[in-house]
């Protein structure tokens, strides 16, 4: 009987002070919409669970990776690096940015260009210097800097996730459901930046159309894409591309045949759309340790779209046993590359052929 009474007065206690302890966010109301059914174009398959994958063990959460004109694979990895897997499958680290490097994009003149979500935005040259390009925009300091897409005319596209939370608090961004992101253009030539858009429900993957008539930004915790004119009657205006995806939108990249992947870290959880629209509930679980708020579910998917913004075809690893998390795409040739926040190799496959799901 003492037992239970020690432990009603411990539980007690325990709710008092998590009720009276300042919130880290300011959660705002969110009514997400019913989740797409994963039938048609999203049917379920098995096609993720094929993918060769290179380094396992020795590239530790590649969150970007890219491919050269020689056929080296890239990754940005948890632990700082950048690292590069030749043909043979020899790894080897090029710098180490003493951040969390994630986008990668080459620059006409062969500089590895870096989004460091706490370094700001880096450039690695041929001979592996590396340099600070910028660590703020407008006054404020780029807090998050996260994807990148260089056009042809040499201008850098790229994303500050949110300017409130860090990389580290990535979760509290998700949960307060506030528009802390922008998307950034950066002129190399003059050295100047400016916001392009704002107020963007965390800014994450970039990605240019065939003709560069447009740039799509991913708004990760609206589980839908955005995209900017930047070219024609519609120049400087910003519309939806596709909305109420299925997961959410991490990386996205053009692939050069005029469609478009779209990596999806993970399918939507019931638990975080069910209380978007409690703020108070939200507050509340912002105060608790990690392992108590909603965790992603193991999951591989990427989607192709076209450039109208349809589903032309998804693949997935349903259960996330062979690659998960799945946070960027990039095709080469005869082949796609699969970035993952979490797993220990980079994914590599065919380049799908279009199939047609019932």
């Amino acid at each position: 009987m003492k037992f239970i009474l020690a432990l009603i007065a411990v539980i007690i206690l325990s709710l008092t002070v998590l009720l009276v302890t300042p919130s880290p966010i300011e959660a705002q109301a969110y009514q997400p919409p019913i989740a797409p059914a994963m039938i048609g174009a999203y049917q379920p398959d098995n096609q993720l669970e094929n993918a060769e994958l290179l380094g396992k063990g020795q590239i530790l959460g590649p969150e970007d990776v890219d491919v050269d004109a020689s056929g080296r694979v890239y990754g940005a990895t948890a632990d700082g690096k950048i690292q590069r897997i030749d043909s043979s499958g020899n790894i080897e680290t090029l710098t180490d940015t003493g951040g969390r490097p994630l986008g990668l994009d080459w620059d006409a003149q062969g500089n590895l260009i870096i989004c460091d979500a706490f370094k700001g935005l880096l450039s690695l040259s041929p001979d592996g210097t590396l340099t600070t390009l910028l660590t703020e925009v407008d006054g404020q300091p780029l807090v998050f800097t996260d994807d990148l897409e260089i056009a042809s005319d040499g201008m850098i596209y790229f994303s500050d996730a949110s300017i409130k939370f860090d990389q580290k608090h990535y979760v509290l961004d998700m949960l307060e459901a506030r528009p802390w992101g922008r998307l950034i253009r950066y002129d190399p030539s003059t050295q100047k930046a400016s916001t392009l858009l704002s107020n963007l429900y965390f800014a994450n993957g970039i990605g240019l159309s065939k003709n560069e008539d447009f740039v799509l930004i991913n708004e990760t915790y609206r589980y839908r894409i955005t995209r900017l004119w930047l070219k024609g009657e519609k120049a400087g205006q910003s519309d939806i591309f596709i909305d109420n995806l299925p997961g959410f939108p991490d990386g996205v990249s053009n692939n050069g045949r005029g469609t478009l992947w779209v990596a999806l870290a993970t399918t939507r959880n019931a638990q975080a759309d069910g209380m978007h629209p409690y703020p108070w509930v939200k507050n509340q679980i912002a105060k608790l340790p990690g392992f108590m708020r909603p965790q992603p579910a193991p999951y591989g998917l990427i989607v192709e779209l076209d450039e109208q913004g349809n589903v032309i075809q998804s693949l997935h690893d349903q259960g996330g046993d062979h690659y998960s998390f799945v946070t960027s795409v990039q095709e080469r040739g005869d082949f796609i590359y699969l970035g993952s926040l979490e797993e220990d190799a980079i994914a590599k496959l065919p380049t799908p052929i279009i199939q047609t799901k019932n």
